[in-house]
Parts: C-alpha cells; structure tokens; sequence
C-alpha cells in the first residue's frame, strides 16, 4: 500500500512544505560555485538573483484565480517537480543576465507554490480545529535543513552544481509520488466578499510598525539563506562541504525554533518570545560580523537561525487580530510588504559585500534588529492582548 494513503490531511500538508523546501533550497550550497563557474563578484551574482524575487512577486499578485481555476491538485503536483527543473537549468547561465531571465519562471513558480500551501495550511487548520501553520513552515525549514545536507554532500563528494541540480528533479517528482499522490484540496473557509484582499493592499500606519518589526528577521534570513556558503568560502576559504554545512545549520536551527515556537507563546506571550528571539538574532549577527573563525561563525548563524524563526508568524497573527480592517486585508499588506523585503533585500546585498566586504553585508542588520526591539510592542496588538482579556 503505497504511504500517501495512510496520511492525514496535516501531514501531506507537512509534507508538501518539506518536499517543496527541498526542491527549492539545493542550489544554495552550491551558489559559490555557480559564482566561481561565472567569474562574477558577488555584486554581479546578486543581480542575477533577483530574477527569482522578480518572478515569485508576479505570481503572488497575478496568479491566485489562475491556480483556483486549474485546481490546487493538479498545479501543485506539477509545479514542485517543475521548481526542481527551472532551478536545473539556470545553474547552466553563463553569466548574471541569463541566471535572471533564467530564474523568473521559478520565481513564478515558487510564488504559485506559496499561494497553494499557504492557503491549503490554513483550510487544513479551520478544518482540524487546531493550528498548523507555524508546523507548516518548520517542516519547511527542516526540507530546507535537508536540502543543505544534501547539497554539501554533493560538494564534498565532488558532483557539479549541474549534475546536482539536475538529480533533485526525478528525486522530487519521487517524493510527490510517495506523499502527496492521493492530495485532494481541503475546502475553503467559508467567507464573504468583504474578506477578500485585493490585489494590493495599502499598509496603515499600524501594519508599517509591524513591517518594521520584522524587517531585520526577514533580511537576515534571507541573506543567511542566499549567503552564508559565499560567506563561509570568502571569510575563512573553506571547503564547498563545511560551506553548505553551514546552510544546514542555519535551516536546522530555524526549523527547530519553529516547532516550540507555538507553545511558547502559549506559555508567556507574543511579545516575550518575540523580544528574547530577537536578542538571540543581535548576538548571532555581531558573531557573523565580527567572526575570528568558522567556528564561531557558524555558531553565529546557528543563533540567528533561532533568532529570526518566528518574527513572521507572530507579526502575521498579529495583523490578523487587529479590527480596523478586514484580516484578509491587513495580512496582505503586512505579506507584500514583509515579502517583499525578503526576496528582493538579500540579492541586492551582493553588492554591499563587493564594496564593502561579505561581513558588512550582515552587519547592516544589528540597527534593524534595534528596530525591531523598539517596535516588538506591536505585537500586542494581536495575540497577547486577546490571551490577556481571556
């Protein structure tokens, strides 16, 4: 009997967050390479980047009635394997300009993905009458987690970024066999037309407070995402393995965060746990940037993988809480925003480290992490005000 007939609608959720992380997160221990094979500074490289951020914004504002009408079973089948292969092809990009014409179709590709699962996480959830998301996206990060392994094995045992890239398309068209054959879309929260977002939403003076609070997270952990090998090879030469390694960890430490991340909160409060992150993030950012060894420095991103885990999740809840508007709307303008800031920050950073040095571009976070100190107290706007008046 094949294992997909035996899952619960969470756990082929589960599953389809790892599979896609998977298939998205194996060219990241290899970037230092792709880069080498280029003969291009990080600057370069980083502009070549955000053709993936470009593709994945598209998609989140144009492609939700397209994926409704094609049916979330059969776009999310497809679209997992075709990641693989998007991502397969464009570490053969010869220079910059190809990498990001290469990368817009799985930069729409990932944003048809997030729109999918996001909204198949919540259904699921109102269905089982219990929270999933924040589990949702830490077997996210334990796919990413996976992925790093897997690609600093890759390095270590010598296979190019091309044959690599290439194996993961058959290993994760497997995997959707194995986990998700039997997905059937759960149904839709019953809603009104007034909870729908619009294509754009307009932040409040409120939500900015909240964007605010997680712009250090989001920037750091795109960047610990998109750098840390680059970092680890430019900062202390080591090998392609210890570089991907540090992906790893990176991922395993966010995903870890994440599945203790909902009691916590339970236990003390969103702005508690939000504050406390947040001194963690501080700590593994002055380590990044001021590292003596690898060590040290992988510890550093150990730290802010904790640190920046759930800086999102909380913000999200807490827009969805607020009053003033409709939860739908003030969850889209606090995603764009925040979203935003993730995909587009971390390439352009390439640039800051071909100036300036790749440890100066994870400097740039210690003021934000101040900031979102100061504005962690928006938090209460949400989760622990409710909790409280209970």
């Amino acid at each position: 009997m094949p294992f997909g007939l035996t899952m619960t609608a969470p756990r082929r959720v589960f599953a389809a967050f790892a599979i896609y992380s998977f298939a998205l997160g194996n060219i990241f221990p290899r970037l230092g390479q792709v880069q080498e094979a280029m003969g291009v500074e990080t600057g370069a490289l980083g502009l070549g980047l955000i053709g993936a951020p470009v593709g994945t914004l598209i998609a989140l504002t144009l492609a939700p009635p397209y994926l409704e009408r094609i049916g979330f079973r059969r776009a999310l089948m497809s679209a997992i394997p075709l990641l693989a292969m998007w991502y397969a092809i464009a570490v053969h990009a010869p220079s910059p300009l190809e990498l990001f014409v290469l990368l817009l179709p799985a930069g729409l590709t990932i944003g048809c993905i997030e729109i999918m699962l996001n909204l198949e996480a919540d259904r699921v959830e109102h269905q089982a009458g219990y929270r999933i998301m924040n589990r949702s996206h830490g077997f996210w990060s334990a796919g990413f987690f996976c992925a790093g392994l897997f690609g600093a094995g890759m390095a270590g045992i010598g296979l190019s970024p091309q044959v690599h890239l290439a194996l993961i398309v058959p290993v994760s068209a497997v995997l959707i066999v194995l986990f998700l054959r039997d997905f059937q879309p759960a149904p839709a929260r019953p809603t009104t037309a007034a909870d729908h977002a619009p294509k754009f939403a307009a932040p409040t003076g409120p939500i900015m407070v909240l964007v605010a609070f997680t712009l250090s997270a989001m920037l750091l952990e795109g960047a610990s995402i998109d750098w840390s090998a680059i970092y680890m090879r430019d900062a202390f030469a080591v090998t392609p393995f210890t570089a991907g390694i540090t992906v790893a960890v990176f991922a395993f430490c966010h995903a870890t965060a994440r599945f203790f991340a909902d009691g916590m909160v339970d236990k003390t409060s969103p702005t508690l746990v939000a504050q406390v992150q947040l001194w963690i993030l501080l700590a593994g950012c002055l380590l990044v940037t001021f590292a003596p060894s690898a060590v040290v420095a992988m510890f550093g991103f150990a730290l802010m993988g904790v640190g920046s885990a759930t800086m999102f999740p909380l913000a999200m809840s807490a827009a969805a809480q607020r009053t003033d508007r409709p939860a739908a709307v003030n969850v889209a303008a606090l995603a764009q925003f925040s979203f935003m800031i993730f995909l587009l920050a971390p390439p352009l950073l390439g640039f800051v480290a071909e100036h300036f040095g790749i440890r100066t571009s994870f400097g740039i976070g210690i003021p934000l992490i101040i900031v979102s100190l100061l504005t962690a107290g928006s938090l209460r706007t949400g989760g622990e005000l409710r909790r409280r008046a209970a």
